[in-house]
C-alpha cells in the first residue's frame, strides 16, 4: 500500500485526508489503550508478603485458610492491581524475623506489625493502622468481665511473663494460674481449672470460634501494655509502596473488619483495665508487643539451678547470650528458661538423659534437626557461636537432683 503525499493533492483534499488520518490515529489509540494498560498491570511484579506458614489465625500456607493477615495482604494487592507471592518464615523468631525477611529484601511488606514509635528504629516504616490487637478476658457468656474487680475471688489463667501476669501480681484476692500459651489458657478454661483466661485475644478468639463452638465471650482490654495498633510494615526505602497502600486502605476497612469477624479475632471497643503493675524483674519487651501476633514476654533472672562443677567448667560460650537466643526461639516449644513440664522435651534433663553424650547429642540435634518430631534444623539460622552460647546456657540449668 502506497503512502499518500499530502503536498501533491489540492488543499481541500489535503484537509479531508488529514482529518481522516487524525481520526484513524485517535481511534487506534483509543482501541489500544486498554490493552496497553492491561499489559502494564501484568508487568507489575507481585506484592511479596512475609508470613508464618503455621500461625493461624494470622497466616497459614493452607490454601483454604490463608489467615487474617494474608487475606488483608491479598485484598491490598488486588486493589493495587498486583498478584501476591509469599516468603515463609517462622514468626517466633520475633524481630529476627523482620530483619531476615523484610529488611533483607526477601519480601515487600509484613502485615500485622505493632505500630509503635521505637519498633526496629527507623528501619521499618508503617502504613496507616489497620486494627488494634492485644489481651482479652475470656469467660462464660453470662460472666461480668468489665474490669479487674470482677476477677476478685476467681481463678484466672495468665500467660507466663505477660502484661496480665504483671497486672494481677499484687492482687492477693485473685488466684493466678500461670500458663505458657493462649492454647493452654483456653484448655484450662474449658476443663474447669480456671474461671477466666486473661490471654492473647486474637488466638483466644480463633480457638473459641474453631475449637470451642463460640461458647465463651471475649472481652478486649486496653491499658498500659494491653493493646496496640497494628499496621503493615515496609522497609524504610519502600516509601512509595507504603504511600500506595495507604491510598487504598480506607476503602478496604469494611472488608478488613469482615475478615476479623471471619477469623474470630476481637476488634470491638475494649474495656479500660487500668495500668499494669511494674514488673519485679528487668524487662525485655514487657511494654511492647512481640512481632506478628505473638504474646509479649519479659526477661527473668537466669535460674541458678544446682549445677555440677564439671558442667560449669565445661561451659564454652556466653550463657547469658545463649539464654536470650533460647527464650527468643526455643522457648516456643521448650518453655521459657527451659521450664517445661513435658519430660520428653524438658531440656533441663539433658545431662541425666545423655550423660557424657549430652554435648554431641545437642550439636547433632540442633544442626540437623529432628523433622519427624517437629524439631527444625538450626545450622542455617544460627552461627555455631550462637549455638555454643545456647549450649552453655542449657548447661547452667541442668537438673542435677536425684531421680
Amino acid at each position: 500500500m502506497s503512502l499518500i503525499k499530502l503536498n501533491e493533492v489540492p488543499s481541500s483534499a489535503r484537509s479531508v485526508q488529514l482529518g481522516k488520518a487524525i481520526r484513524t490515529v485517535l481511534l487506534s489509540a483509543t482501541l489500544l489503550a486498554p490493552a496497553l494498560s492491561a499489559g502494564a498491570e501484568e508487568a507489575r511484579p507481585p506484592l511479596r508478603l512475609c508470613a508464618d506458614p503455621t500461625n493461624l489465625p494470622f497466616s497459614s500456607d493452607e490454601p483454604g485458610k490463608p489467615g487474617l493477615y494474608l487475606e488483608i495482604g491479598q485484598a491490598v494487592a488486588q486493589r493495587l492491581g498486583r498478584t501476591v507471592s509469599y516468603n515463609w518464615y517462622k514468626s517466633y523468631f520475633g524481630k529476627r524475623t523482620v530483619r531476615e525477611t523484610l529488611l533483607s529484601k526477601q519480601c515487600d511488606a509484613m502485615v500485622g506489625l505493632p505500630l509503635i514509635d521505637d519498633f526496629m528504629g527507623p528501619a521499618v516504616i508503617f502504613s496507616k493502622p489497620i486494627a488494634h490487637e492485644g489481651y482479652a478476658l475470656v469467660g462464660a457468656k453470662e460472666s461480668k468481665l468489665a474490669g479487674i474487680d470482677d476477677l476478685t475471688g476467681l481463678r484466672v489463667a495468665v500467660q507466663y511473663q505477660s502484661t496480665p501476669q504483671n497486672l494481677l501480681a499484687m492482687r492477693d484476692d485473685i488466684q493466678k494460674v500461670t500458663v505458657l500459651s493462649p492454647e493452654e489458657g483456653m484448655m484450662a478454661l474449658d476443663q474447669g481449672k480456671v474461671d477466666v483466661a486473661f490471654i492473647w485475644a486474637p488466638v483466644a478468639g480463633w480457638l473459641n470460634k474453631t475449637s470451642y463452638g463460640d461458647k465463651y465471650q471475649i472481652v478486649s482490654t486496653e491499658g498500659d501494655g494491653l493493646l496496640w495498633a497494628t499496621a503493615i510494615g515496609f522497609a524504610k526505602a519502600s516509601g512509595a509502596l507504603r504511600d500506595e497502600v495507604d491510598g487504598v486502605l480506607p476503602s478496604l476497612q469494611p472488608e478488613i473488619s469482615a475478615l476479623f469477624a471471619k477469623y474470630g479475632v476481637p476488634n470491638g471497643a475494649p474495656v479500660k483495665f487500668g495500668q499494669a503493675a511494674p514488673a519485679t524483674t528487668s524487662s525485655v519487651g514487657a511494654s511492647e508487643p512481640v512481632t506478628v501476633g505473638q504474646a509479649t514476654t519479659a526477661e527473668k533472672p537466669v535460674q541458678t539451678a544446682t549445677t555440677s562443677g564439671d558442667a560449669k567448667a565445661d561451659a564454652k560460650g556466653d550463657a547469658a547470650a545463649g539464654r536470650e537466643v533460647f527464650n527468643g526461639t526455643c522457648a516456643h516449644c521448650h518453655g521459657p528458661d527451659a521450664v517445661q513440664a513435658e519430660r520428653k522435651i524438658d531440656l533441663r534433663l539433658l545431662k541425666k538423659r545423655y550423660a557424657d553424650d549430652m554435648e554431641s547429642t545437642f550439636w547433632k540435634t540442633v544442626h540437623d534437626g529432628r523433622p519427624a518430631k517437629g524439631m527444625p534444623a538450626w545450622k542455617d539460622v544460627f552461627s555455631d557461636d550462637e549455638l555454643r552460647n545456647v549450649y552453655a546456657y542449657l548447661q547452667s540449668v541442668q537438673d542435677t537432683g536425684g531421680n
